[in-house]
């Protein structure tokens, strides 16, 4: 039987900051998890993975070695939003040419927009 993701954990130096950020990005209400973590799920029960936001005083040093890609229905007003959220643009290396937009979140850590409109989310 195979695996699904059922929970994304990210260590973060300031939790609330980047539940602030995480929460408005994917549209997750934030549960304060205990005193020191916040757990972000769905909304209203929804599918997908929730998101376990946990402190950690280790600064980033490197590219992350495993990162998430988001499809949307309207890329270029997606990565503009991300922005105004607090993501920032990153280089990782790229060329120019791929099918997406490396952003960062407030903390520097990497994830990617698919350029392409996502076809589950455009009806399509």
């Amino acid at each position: 039987m195979p695996i699904a993701v059922a929970q994304w954990t990210l260590d973060v130096d300031d939790v609330q900051r980047e539940a602030e950020f995480w929460s408005a990005a994917l549209g997750y209400p934030a549960e304060p998890a205990r005193a020191d973590s916040v757990h972000l799920h769905p909304p209203d029960g929804g599918s997908g993975p929730s998101v376990w936001l946990q402190p950690t005083h280790d600064p980033k040093r490197t590219k992350n070695r495993l990162h998430l890609d988001f499809g949307t229905a309207d890329p270029a007003a997606e990565v503009n939003r991300l922005l105004q959220l607090g993501a920032r643009p990153c280089d990782v290396g790229q060329t120019g040419t791929e099918g997406f937009v490396v952003l960062a979140d407030p903390e520097g850590n990497e994830f990617c927009v698919f350029t392409e409109p996502h076809p589950e989310l455009t009806g399509r």
